[in-house]
Formats: C-alpha cells, sequence, structure tokens
C-alpha cells in the first residue's frame, strides 16, 4: 500500500465511540487524509466531528453501498474489541467489500487472510487481505542492549488499557519534532503500526520474544535524538500485564509518562479496582530499576466525559497525588509532558 492511494472505508458498525472504535479515531486524527468514510449505520448523517470529536469531519455512512460511492480502495476494521475478535454480522460487509474489489485491513486477533471463503474472495478479485497483527518469523532474545543507545528512550505506560497511551506517545513525538528533535514514534499496537507504516503488535508475539522485538526497534532508531515507545496494556491488569513487562525490559526507557483515566474503575472488563497514583509510579519505576534507572516524569491524564471545570480538578489532583506534571493531551495538547521529556533527556539531548 501507498500512503498517497489509500482511501480507507472504515467499518465500525455499532461501534463507532472512541474506546470501541480506537482504531478508527486513532487513524481519523492521525491519517486524516486517508479516511473517506466510516460506515456505522446508528450514526448515518453525521460526521466524525460530531461522534468522535475527531479534528477533520469524516462522512458517517449507513451502508456499504454510500460508501463505497466515496471510492476507497481498502475497508479498515475500525475495532480493537477485547479478545479481538471479528463481529459475526460482519461478515457480509466484508465478502461484499472483496467482490467490491477491496483491499481488507484488519488488526483483529483471528486473522481474515485465514478465512477460506475471504481468501477466495481475494484472490478472485484481486485484492489483498491485510492482517496487522500476524507476527513476523524472527524470534529475538533481549539482553539489555537498548540502554545504550545514543536516543533518550521514553515509554508510555498506563493504570489499564485503552485509555490513550498510543495518543499520548504519537502527541509527544509530533511536539518534539515541532521542536526540532528527531523524535521517532515506535508502533507497538495494530492502530499505531496501522498510523505509522511499522513497528510490531506485540501482542501477538510469543512471550518470550516479546522484549526482543522491542529491543530491535528501539536499537534500530537508537541515533535519533529521542525514541518515544507506544505503551500496551497495565502491569496490574490481570489480562495485560505480560506485554507491559516486556515493553518495560525491552525499551530500559529512561523517562516514563503515566497514562490514566481520570473516571474509570475498575479496571476495563475486570472487577479489579485501579490502586492510587503513587503505587503506580513506584512500581513501574522499580521494575525498571534493577536494568535501567528509568523515571515516571509526568502524567496524561484522560478527562472525556467531564466538563472544563471537572477536568481541570482531576489533572490538578492527579499532579498533587504525585507531585508530577499532569496534562490531558486532548484537551491541552502535550507541552507539559514535553518540557518533563526535555528535561530529563540524556546529556547531549538538551
Amino acid at each position: 500500500m501507498s500512503e498517497n492511494q489509500d482511501r480507507f472505508l472504515v467499518l465500525a458498525e455499532g461501534k463507532l465511540d472512541v474506546f470501541d472504535a480506537k482504531t478508527a479515531a486513532s487513524l481519523i486524527r492521525y491519517r486524516p487524509d486517508a479516511v473517506v468514510a466510516v460506515l456505522d449505520s446508528h450514526h448515518a448523517g453525521q460526521t466524525t466531528r460530531e461522534v468522535l470529536h475527531t479534528p477533520t469531519a469524516v462522512p458517517v455512512v449507513g451502508t456499504l453501498a454510500e460508501g463505497l460511492e466515496y471510492q476507497p480502495t481498502a475497508l479498515v476494521i475500525g475495532i480493537s474489541p477485547s479478545g479481538g475478535q471479528l463481529p459475526g454480522e460482519w461478515r457480509g460487509i466484508i465478502t461484499t467489500s472483496l467482490r467490491a474489489g477491496l483491499d481488507v485491513i484488519s488488526g483483529l486477533h483471528n486473522f481474515l487472510a485465514d478465512d477460506t471463503e475471504f481468501r477466495a474472495l481475494a484472490d478472485q478479485h484481486g485484492c489483498q487481505i491485510i492482517d496487522l497483527r500476524r507476527p513476523p518469523d524472527r524470534q529475538p532474545i533481549a539482553h539489555a542492549l537498548a540502554k545504550d543507545t545514543r536516543a533518550t528512550r521514553v515509554l508510555t505506560v498506563g493504570t489499564d488499557c485503552n485509555i490513550g497511551k498510543k495518543v499520548t506517545a504519537l502527541e509527544l513525538t509530533h511536539h518534539l519534532r515541532r521542536r526540532g528533535k528527531d523524535a521517532r514514534f515506535v508502533a507497538t499496537g495494530q492502530s499505531g503500526v496501522l498510523i505509522s507504516g511499522g513497528g510490531v503488535t506485540l501482542d501477538r508475539i510469543a512471550g518470550d520474544f516479546m522484549a526482543g522485538f522491542v529491543e530491535e526497534l528501539v536499537v534500530e532508531n537508537g541515533e535519533a535524538d529521542y525514541v518515544v515507545v507506544e505503551g500496551q496494556g497495565s502491569i496490574f491488569h490481570p489480562a495485560y500485564s505480560g506485554v507491559t513487562a516486556a515493553l518495560l525490559h525491552g525499551a530500559l526507557p529512561d523517562c516514563m509518562v503515566l497514562c490514566h483515566h481520570a473516571t474509570r474503575q475498575p479496571m476495563r472488563a475486570q472487577t479489579t479496582p485501579i490502586p492510587p497514583l503513587p503505587l503506580w509510579v513506584e512500581v513501574y519505576e522499580k521494575i525498571v530499576a534493577p536494568l535501567h534507572p528509568g523515571k515516571v516524569v509526568a502524567l496524561s491524564v484522560n478527562t472525556l466525559g467531564l466538563d472544563d471545570d471537572d477536568a481541570g480538578r482531576a489533572i490538578q489532583e492527579a499532579s498533587d497525588e504525585t507531585g508530577l506534571p499532569a496534562t490531558d493531551v486532548y484537551r491541552h495538547g502535550s507541552d507539559v509532558i514535553v518540557e518533563a521529556v526535555l528535561a530529563h533527556a540524556k546529556p547531549d539531548q538538551d
């Protein structure tokens, strides 16, 4: 695929909100020129600016036929559900898309290219089925090599999954570049890979090799000023802590940005309550300390659902609780986080 030729119709039928359709929301925010329409009959006739508060107003259509009028080249699966499985009712949309000659791009855990019906249709109509989560064949082992990079390494970590680690990393990368820094974004999830065109979908890598892939990506970009690694999961989350630990040990960050949702309790898809913020800071730093002295330097507080006054109070409370600078990158940009990272840069990066 060429970014200059991509015209995406994003499928989010019945699930068009910022958490269920985070792939759609991120793609519209960071590759707006590539998205021609979003398919969701529940919000047909509206735009993504109205529904998702994206800067770009992408039209939402109610049927695949309407979507095809925008002449897309590919259908993108726009959701990232827990478990990553294809909704059964979407099979018909995918088969019709393939018959119409569209490529299909998916970040789900079940690989659509392995589906015999889909594969036959793709072959018949000259289409590609791209499974973003399909793991590479290599099996690298980590050896703590990341700590030797010239770059200042930054990792977004979280108090839960699905709270803004990718967006925080992308915003930080963008604003570091605006400051004249050579900042590289390392994608570790399917949406990040689709946005950046590189990286790895870490949660489909065998456990022994997750940290090795992260280390490879960090070292490959290690001559930059900053390597900003997209975080995944949460170290206390019963389901997703493994990928978080692999990121910590593969990236060996100099700086960490703790991402938190101001109103979420308990953890997503769990009954486990979210512990106080100071404990997260302590644990994230202690996990990397035997290998490298990484520090949590700032908080990225997601205040979605709060009005401006309550959001301001939530951000200030998080800052007071931890003694660290805090902001909501959606509402206020990432300058506060950028300043904290710059203040903790390696000596030849300041």
